[in-house]
């Protein structure tokens, strides 16, 4: 009689067969190793079932109701596809341990707040001043190109054609590469970056743009680490909105600040919306949507527009 496969082993395959369709799965994929862990360490045997998912769910110690749903979910789409194989496995029913998602309201900053926040980056020492040149360059971008952190960390040296002004980001979320172009003055704040980084660290081919002054890529949880004190230093927690600024909310402040001028130069939305989507590399527009956020100027527009509508009538609706 055969010995019964381990729960580890199942969920090893699983991630092998969704990554050979592209799917990254980094996040989820440790979660369920978690999972595959526990369930052996436990003497589980045979096929996922709903006690045992519920009890793994719930062992995270200290965690958020939010977070004990997402792992939930986490075996729920393993358990999906789990069950084609086993029919006897359980799908645990979705929303038993309440909702899995929630939009943390982004933190949009004001063109003074990254102002500040780019003249506290320019103030961090360092034995070459290096430092504080790097992070200048790194918000800088991120807040004129709507970059996620991870695609900014991982920009090659050679990834940077500062000659036509585009930025290559290859193989990122969705495992999608686009092209990204630089507004004029982008180009020639990240030049002088380049000359005074390359003056210290080696141009080498394979380094990435933004480096210690060591010559090592900056790793994600340092650069999250500075901007966090960074943010905390210029924008104080008790700012009208109540929200503690993140630097991914440079990406969501991108998003609405481009629509905000989209609006005001009166220009057709439906087409300049699907550019954004591209530009900021979503898979669909719909991801887009997810970035913009009714800041007070969008209202604005948005109840005049309404007001014009009201009263010029309805065969003017698409104008609104």
């Amino acid at each position: 009689m055969s010995r019964p496969k381990a729960m580890i082993a199942r969920v090893e395959a699983y991630l092998h067969t969704r990554r050979q369709f592209g799917f990254q799965l980094r996040i989820e994929g440790a979660e369920l190793l978690r999972f595959g862990r526990y369930a052996d360490g436990v003497g589980h045997r045979g096929a996922v079932t709903t006690e045992l998912a519920l009890r793994w769910a719930q062992d995270a110690a200290e965690a958020t109701p939010l977070y004990r749903a997402r792992r939930l979910e986490v075996v729920r789409s393993f358990a999906k596809y789990q069950v084609a194989f086993e029919p006897e496995t359980e799908i645990p029913a979705a929303g038993i341990l309440g909702p899995a998602h929630r939009r943390t309201a982004p933190y949009i900053f004001s063109p003074s707040e990254i102002e500040r926040v780019l003249a506290a980056a320019g103030r961090l020492s360092s034995p070459g001043g290096l430092r504080a040149k790097t992070y200048v360059s790194l918000i800088g971008l991120l807040a004129c190109t709507g970059l996620r952190i991870s695609e900014a960390l991982r920009l090659g040296r050679a990834d940077a054609d500062l000659g036509t002004g585009v930025l290559s980001i290859r193989q990122t979320k969705f495992c999608k590469s686009r092209l990204v172009p630089l507004h004029r003055s982008a180009r020639v704040e990240l030049r002088r970056y380049v000359v005074r980084r390359d003056a210290i660290v080696p141009p080498l081919a394979g380094a990435t743009l933004f480096v210690s002054e060591s010559g090592r890529a900056l790793s994600s949880r340092t650069v999250h680490c500075v901007a966090r004190k960074l943010l905390d230093s210029v924008i104080p927690t008790s700012a009208p909105t109540n929200r503690r600024p993140r630097i991914h909310d440079l990406r969501h402040t991108f998003a609405c600040r481009r629509l905000l001028q989209w609006y005001r130069d009166g220009v057709d939305l439906d087409q300049r919306v699907a550019a954004l989507s591209t530009y900021l590399g979503h898979a669909k527009v719909s991801d887009t949507y997810w970035y913009l956020t009714g800041v007070p100027e969008l209202m604005a527009i948005a109840a005049t527009r309404f007001e014009r509508f009201r009263h010029e009538g309805g065969d003017n609706a698409s104008r609104v």
